[in-house]
């Protein structure tokens, strides 16, 4: 078991940038996969981005070029850079450790935080 908490979210004009962190209660070494969902007002949860233990990554086209997911193994956070936000990244974002059988493509989501909002908006 991993609990997560999410920080960094807030408010941001179109444009702008912000930089999530999601911080785990343990070593997130032996986790295989973990991932950035996003669940905007009316729409279901989608996954943004993922990343595994040796660094291979997937995105969402949506936000392929303007996101960058790492993970810092050493401090036991995942991070999400997102660039150039948009009025439609508007949402809740939340972090996940997958299931130990998940890769990047083929992810199984497993714990998740509490989420963070973002709201881009000028």
């Amino acid at each position: 078991q991993v609990q997560l908490v999410e920080s960094g979210g807030g408010l941001v004009q179109p444009g702008g940038s912000l930089r999530l962190s999601c911080a785990a209660s343990r070593s997130i070494f032996s986790i295989n996969a973990m991932a950035w969902y996003r669940q905007a007002p009316g729409k279901q949860r989608e996954l943004v981005a993922v990343i595994a233990n040796g660094g291979g990554t997937n995105y969402a086209d949506s936000v392929k070029g303007r996101f960058t997911i790492s993970r810092d193994n050493a401090k036991n956070t995942v991070y999400l850079q997102m660039n150039s936000l948009k009025p439609e990244d508007t949402a809740v974002y939340y972090c996940n450790a997958g299931h130990p059988l998940s890769t990047t493509y083929d992810y199984i989501p497993g714990y998740w935080g509490q989420g963070t909002q973002v709201t881009v908006s000028s």
